[in-house]
C-alpha cells in the first residue's frame, strides 16, 4: 500500500501521525512538505520515509506530486495532523477487499481536549448532524483502489481534495472501516474560520459539477426533539451560525454579512491552522 501525506508547517504534528501509521503494514511511504518554513521535511526523514519538497505551499500540487511518485495501490490520502487507530490501515484494506467498494474512509473520533464549551456544543452537533452522510469527508484519511484512484486523479486545484473524492462517488461505492483521531477546531472565532473555508471549498466543488444536498435547519429541529443532541449543544450550534453571519466579527478583515474568511482566492492553499487556535 502506498501513503501520500501532503504537510505544510506540520512539525509539531507530523511525528505522531507518522508513529501511529508505520507499525500499521508494509507501507510505502511519501511525506510532501510543501512550502515549510519549520522542520516538517526534517521530522519525516528521521522516520525513514520518502520526502518530496516543494518550494510553495498547495495541497492538491502536493497530493499530486506524491501521487506521482507512489507504486502501489490501494492507496492511502492522509492529513498530516490526524491519528489513525490502531489496526485502521489493515482494516481499510480489509474492507475493500471484501466490498470491492473504490473508496473507503475511516469514522473520525473527535479530540475534545481543550476545546471551549460553545465550540465543542458546535462540534458534538454536527457530527450528529452528519452522521450517515460524512462517507469519505471529514477523517482526515481516505483510500482509493486502483478503480476509484482513476475515477478522481489528477487532482484539480480544489480547497476540499476529500470533498472532491467524496462527491466523486455514489453512497453505496463509499466504504467505512478503522477510526481517526481529529483535532477540530478549539475556539468559536477558529470555528468560524473553518467553515469559511468549507463553504469556499463547497462553492467550488458545486462549480466543478460535483453537487451535493445541503442540511437544513429541521434537520437540527428533529435531533432536538428526538433527544439525539441536548438543547444546551443546539443552542451553541446556533450562536456559532448566527457568529458566521456577523460583519467584521472576530478578525475586523471581513467583508459583508455571510461573507466571513473571505480574503483571498478560492484556490489558495488555505492552510487551516484552527485546531491548534
Amino acid at each position: 500500500m502506498s501513503v501520500v501525506i501532503a504537510a505544510h508547517d506540520e512539525e509539531r504534528q507530523l511525528g505522531r501521525c507518522l508513529d501511529a501509521l508505520l507499525p500499521q503494514g508494509e507501507l510505502e511511504v511519501v511525506v510532501v512538505a510543501n512550502g515549510c518554513s519549520d522542520r516538517t521535511a526534517g521530522v519525516a526523514r528521521e522516520r525513514g520515509v520518502k520526502v518530496i519538497e516543494l518550494p510553495e505551499p498547495g495541497k492538491a500540487a502536493a497530493l499530486r506530486a506524491g501521487d506521482t511518485a507512489c507504486c502501489a495501490f490501494p492507496r492511502l490520502y492522509l492529513d498530516a495532523d490526524v491519528v489513525l487507530g490502531p489496526g485502521s490501515v489493515p482494516a481499510m484494506l480489509a474492507c475493500l477487499a471484501a466490498t470491492g467498494a473504490p473508496a473507503c474512509a475511516p469514522e473520525p473520533e473527535l479530540d475534545l481536549t481543550g476545546v471551549s464549551r460553545v465550540a465543542a456544543g458546535f462540534h458534538r452537533v454536527h457530527e450528529r448532524l452528519m452522521a450517515g452522510r460524512r462517507g469519505l469527508a471529514g477523517a482526515g484519511a481516505y483510500v482509493l483502489s486502483e478503480a476509484g484512484h482513476a475515477r478522481v486523479w489528477p487532482m484539480p486545484d480544489v480547497l476540499s481534495d476529500d470533498g472532491w473524492v467524496h462527491r466523486s462517488f455514489a453512497p453505496a461505492e463509499r466504504a467505512t472501516a478503522g477510526r481517526s483521531l481529529v483535532r477540530p477546531a478549539r475556539r468559536v472565532a477558529a470555528v468560524v474560520r473553518r467553515r469559511a473555508r468549507v463553504r469556499r471549498g463547497n462553492r467550488q466543488l458545486d462549480r466543478l459539477g460535483r453537487t451535493e444536498t445541503r442540511l437544513g435547519g429541521a434537520d437540527l429541529v428533529t435531533l432536538v426533539r428526538r433527544r439525539e443532541v441536548t438543547v444546551p449543544d443546539a443552542v451553541c450550534f446556533v450562536a456559532v451560525l448566527v457568529a458566521e453571519r456577523l460583519p467584521g466579527w472576530p478578525t475586523g478583515r471581513w467583508g459583508s454579512p455571510g461573507q466571513s474568511g473571505r480574503s483571498g482566492g478560492d484556490d489558495g492553499w488555505g492552510s487551516d491552522r484552527s485546531s491548534r487556535d
